[in-house]
Order: structure tokens, then C-alpha cells, then sequence
């Protein structure tokens, strides 16, 4: 058994993340981040928490911007194709599954 407190990780440079486990070939990693990510377009499902911190996430549909506030225990689906960056407000923690190496 492993136990992880989420509220005390801290990576060194943003979107440090720690592995937490793998499961059929999908990765279950902690982020910490302080910066935006980049917009990418998923190649596979993601699953996206935030456990801590306040996120701002856009994404595009329709070639339409929009933009979802996310607190913790807010979770974001995304499918494959959908394009989104994660904005953080503040320093914040999120949970991530998506398939082991996906962008």
C-alpha cells in the first residue's frame, strides 16, 4: 500500500507530476503546476481533477474559445480530438488519467 498526500506535493519547474500508479495501460499521475500547460489536442481520453488549487480551463469547440472555472473536486472529461489548455489561478494539484504516454 502507498499513500500519497496530495496538499504537499510541490514539483520544482510546473506540471512536476508523480507517478501513482498504472493501470491497463493507463498512467494515474499527481501535477502540480503554477503556469499554464500548452493547448494540445488529446490522442486518447483524459480524466482531469483538480484536488487542489483553482484552474481555468480552455477549450475549443466549433472553432468557439470557452472557458470552464474549475475548484477542487471539479473533474473535466476530455475525449479524444478535444483541444484545451489548463490555466491555473494559483498553485493548484490536479489528478491526471490519460493513457500511459499520451500528449
Amino acid at each position: 500500500m502507498k499513500f500519497h498526500t496530495a496538499n504537499s506535493f510541490v514539483g520544482t519547474e510546473a506540471w512536476d507530476a508523480t507517478d501513482i500508479a498504472e493501470i491497463d495501460g493507463a498512467s494515474v499521475r499527481l501535477h502540480w503546476t503554477d503556469k499554464p500547460y500548452k493547448w494540445h489536442v488529446n490522442d486518447g481520453q483524459e480524466v482531469f481533477v483538480v484536488i487542489d488549487g483553482e484552474i481555468d480551463m480552455h477549450y475549443r469547440k466549433n472553432g468557439k474559445d470557452f472557458v470552464q472555472n474549475m475548484v477542487p473536486g471539479d473533474i473535466c472529461h476530455a475525449d479524444v480530438g478535444d483541444e484545451h489548455v489548463a490555466h491555473p489561478l494559483i498553485a493548484s494539484r490536479v489528478l491526471v488519467i490519460e493513457r500511459k504516454g499520451s500528449v
